[in-house]
């Protein structure tokens, strides 16, 4: 079980509530599948502005994906999991702030920029281009092979 935060008034916006709302479980549940991620046997539950993600996944960068996705969403602050992962590990995520690319982050992480690209492609598809990241995003890091 984990517990992540992430920032309220930054991401992506879901359903039709207003900035103050969070989304509600069916809502996060349809942003996590329309990703493909392999999150069929996974649950979201919405308690004020904490996602609660209870379920089973296949694998580390799976779940690691599911957390970002639901939580780089307007109106959650936090993440907690109760998700079953085969040889999982502690993951490293990274808070964007003003002024970061991603190749600034890959210089932070792994001490070499030219690396970003080993962190923009463990975040697809929630990313789409390695330019389009935003100050309060969470991004996950990955281990270099």
């Amino acid at each position: 079980m984990g517990l992540f935060d992430f920032i309220k008034d930054a991401g992506k916006a879901l359903g039709i509530g207003g900035d103050d709302e969070p989304p509600s479980a069916e809502d996060l549940k349809k942003e996590l599948d329309s990703h493909n991620l392999g999150t069929d046997n996974v649950t979201v539950e919405v308690v004020g502005d904490k996602a609660i993600i209870k379920g089973q996944v296949d694998d580390q960068s799976v779940f690691e994906k599911a957390v970002i996705a639901v939580g780089n969403t307007l109106g959650i602050s936090k993440v907690e999991t109760a998700v079953d992962v085969p040889d999982a590990k502690d993951p490293v995520f990274h808070t964007v702030k003003k002024g970061d690319t991603l190749w600034a982050v890959a210089k932070e992480q792994y001490g070499n920029g030219s690396k970003y690209n080993a962190i923009f492609e463990a975040n697809k598809p929630m990313l789409s281009h390695p330019d389009k990241i935003y100050p309060g995003q969470v991004l996950r890091i990955p281990e270099l092979d």
